[in-house]
């Protein structure tokens, strides 16, 4: 999904010819909330002078107060119609950055900052870093008013197909939504646990994959409601089954193509690669609370449910952190199983960018593969095979990103505190609660 070279007068031209009456301006909160500000199209003219102002102080992890004006200046190349259509007429949306008032880029914008990772990338002699995600997500049935339930659509399981996938219809549409906005999906199916699907979409330049993601969770969520169903990318709706992943599938490039090949290395990988991916082990403990940024993220990183656990690499099994697919040439690439579709993309992206220029930069060497399956090897298995594990709470993980300088820069100041803040106030939250499980445990025990 290569991003179009619109000018202005391409998109006052599309919204006459269109019928275009509503302008939906989205931009990504600290969360990775998707927000927008919807105005009639007469303010078009407005929005293509960077002119049109909103509130920060009302959005999470944006400004204070006393700071609250800010501007959306629209990215063109992200101008879209939606395919479906109100009454009167169409709505076009367009993917923004956030502006201060004196013209420069908002620090607390995520999309903003990962713009400037990709600037750092580009003084490191790379010209791309291509990123090709694999979202998963759950359809539950939703009650007489329109709330999600937890009864699941399906009991279908993976690749299996209808009369068992009740939700090969709605996903079928979503997949023809998709394309209809310029899309190119690769593959749509079914996952392990009933109620899950996922549907993967070409890989794309990092920002435009970024803007991909929170393009896709929208059009799921709208096509699900046409069929009664509710799509979530919480990691762990239920206990017992597994949880969704948003894999993530990255490859560097330069001058001379893909980065992480070469023809003559072992496993015809690159050093670049090696040393990328020597980035990506060093930092693994620090960006996973960016990765998996909720506490449910690690109801799902739990040994038994296929999401990896441990920090090791390998060219062939899919139980570590890390796995070199097979495809080589252009298609060379590193494949990141931890991160959870409740990662906020800008920020996650910008996190493993980070990790593995620092390995570029500090030519960092990873540790031997491990081609055994690592949920079979006891604990002394691990130590000896240098296998340490993901945290496993949100406050282990958070700790583990406060004590680490690189991701600190990768998501710069303003983000980083904003987001420690808001996710230990989250934690101390969920720790104050009792839970049913304690109940039922503890209740007549004691």
């Amino acid at each position: 999904m290569a991003k179009p070279a619109y000018t202005k007068d391409d998109i006052r031209q599309m919204a006459k010819d269109e019928n275009v009456k509503f302008l939906r301006l989205m931009f990504t909160d600290l969360f990775g909330t998707i927000k927008n500000v919807e105005v009639p199209v007469s303010q078009l003219g407005k929005l293509l002078d960077n002119k049109l102002m909103f509130d920060g102080s009302s959005i999470d992890g944006f400004v204070r107060i006393e700071e609250s004006d800010m501007y959306l200046y629209p990215d063109l190349s992200t101008w879209m119609i939606f395919p479906w259509s109100t009454e009167r007429g169409k709505i076009a949306r367009v993917i923004c950055e956030v502006y201060t008032p004196d013209g420069k880029p908002f620090e607390g914008d995520p999309r903003n900052n990962l713009i400037r990772v990709l600037s750092d990338m580009r003084k490191a002699g790379f010209t791309a870093f291509n990123i090709g995600p694999e979202p998963e997500f759950f359809l539950f049935k939703m009650d007489e008013n329109g709330k999600p339930t937890t009864e699941l659509n399906d009991k279908g399981s993976y690749f299996d197909m209808a009369p068992m996938d009740l939700g090969e219809n709605c996903r079928r549409e979503i997949v023809l939504t998709l394309e209809e906005m310029g899309f190119d999906v690769e593959a749509a199916h079914h996952e392990v646990a009933p109620g899950q699907h996922e549907i993967d979409f070409k890989y794309a330049d990092a920002l435009t994959a970024a803007d991909n993601i929170q393009t896709f969770k929208l059009v799921v969520k709208t096509v699900a409601r046409k069929y009664g169903l509710y799509a979530t990318f919480m990691p762990k709706p239920l206990a017992g089954i597994n949880g969704s992943g948003m894999h993530l599938n990255m490859s560097l490039f330069h001058d001379k193509g893909n980065a992480f090949y070469d023809e003559k290395g072992e496993m015809e990988l690159s050093e670049d690669a090696y040393h990328f991916l020597g980035g990506l082990l060093k930092h693994a403990r620090s960006f996973t609370a960016i990765c998996n940024p909720i506490v449910n993220s690690y109801k799902r990183l739990v040994p038994g449910y296929e999401a990896p656990v441990y920090v090791a690499w390998s060219g062939s099994n899919r139980s570590p952190l890390i796995r070199v697919p097979s495809s080589r040439g252009l298609s060379t690439r590193l494949e990141l199983r931890s991160v959870d579709p409740a990662a906020n993309p800008y920020l996650a992206i910008a996190a493993v960018l980070e990790a593995g220029l620092d390995g570029l930069r500090n030519k960092l060497a990873p540790r031997e593969a491990v081609d055994r399956n690592i949920y079979r090897m006891d604990a002394e298995e691990r130590q000896e095979n240098h296998i340490t594990n993901l945290p496993d709470t949100l406050h282990n993980a958070l700790k583990d990103l406060a004590a680490d300088e690189t991701m600190r820069n990768a998501m710069g100041d303003h983000l980083y505190q904003s987001f420690i803040e808001a996710k230990n106030l989250e934690y101390n939250s969920y720790r104050t609660q009792v839970s049913q499980w304690e109940r039922d445990q503890y209740l007549e025990l004691y």
